[in-house]
């Protein structure tokens, strides 16, 4: 779609490391990927974006009937956005890696021995970029997809309920869709290897999100409001009404305090 990328990454184009091996089932790790993307915006050009979605570090297709759903980090920042289907999940992140390849079949590595230790069922498969990893948990069925590119990962994680993430079902078709048409904005700045690339949401997007999040703490003030005004309405216990009602006792004025300046009380100040 966009052409090849430019023959000075193609010299360190990033394939998957063959060597090494962290599951006995075998997977090939020298499939091809797919003519085309995932992309680097340096090689096709900020005017080949097109209608993506631009989340500032990747740039993504939405799915058709999608919608979007914003996790947000504790810091109020975006943390990640989900593209939500009739099937299941998807949610695409860029992560900063060396110019050497390999780092996914170490992310994958990593993610299968964490399924295990919580008791999910893992399988390795190959995949369109190589190596993929599918987990069975209680909860949900989760597939990650992983490409290694130019000082960048991408990591795609299919979810969604039981048997939604098999390698030729719609939902997981869908999202190596995504992939095959993902635009990574890795830029200049120096980010520490494994580390997520900030996620920057549109304009249009952060109102949307600002006004929904304005509009649900004027609905949760207005709810303990209306509780406290519902609770001051009740009528007192008979004994409580009782005791109001009789005159409270003249309270003693109070002698006065010494006053208190910056370096102390007004006695101090004078010395003693």
């Amino acid at each position: 779609m966009f052409g090849r990328r430019r023959k000075n990454r193609d010299a360190e184009a990033p394939g998957l490391a063959d060597e090494g091996n962290f599951d006995s089932a075998p997977v090939d790790d020298e499939v091809q990927a797919p003519e085309g993307g995932p992309y680097d915006i340096d090689d096709i050009g900020e005017d080949a974006v097109g209608s993506r979605l631009d989340l500032g570090s990747v740039l993504v297709p939405l799915p058709p009937g999608g919608q979007i759903q914003v996790e947000m980090a504790p810091n109020g920042q975006p943390q990640a956005v989900h593209l939500v289907t009739q099937h299941g999940r998807i949610t695409v992140s860029a992560y900063a890696a060396p110019k050497s390849p390999g780092q996914w079949r170490e992310v994958a590595a990593e993610l299968a021995e964490s399924l295990r230790r919580d008791n999910a069922t893992v399988s390795i498969e190959s995949g369109p970029w190589g190596r993929e990893l599918q987990g069975s948990t209680p909860n949900a069925d989760l597939r990650f997809l992983g490409v290694d590119g130019y000082r960048w990962m991408i990591r795609c994680v299919v979810a969604g309920p039981a048997g939604s993430v098999t390698a030729d079902s719609p939902l997981v078709e869908t999202a190596r869709a995504i992939v095959a048409e993902t635009v990574v904005r890795r830029g200049q700045d120096p980010h520490p290897v494994r580390t997520p690339l900030p996620v920057v949401l549109p304009k249009a997007l952060a109102e949307q999100l600002a006004a929904a999040q304005q509009q649900a703490a004027a609905q949760q003030a207005a709810a303990q409001q209306a509780a406290q005004q519902a609770a001051a309405q009740q009528p007192l216990p008979p004994q409580q009404s009782a005791q109001q009602q009789q005159p409270a006792p003249p309270q003693q004025p109070e002698p006065p305090r010494p006053r208190h300046g910056e370096s102390g009380s007004a006695m101090q100040q004078l010395g003693f």
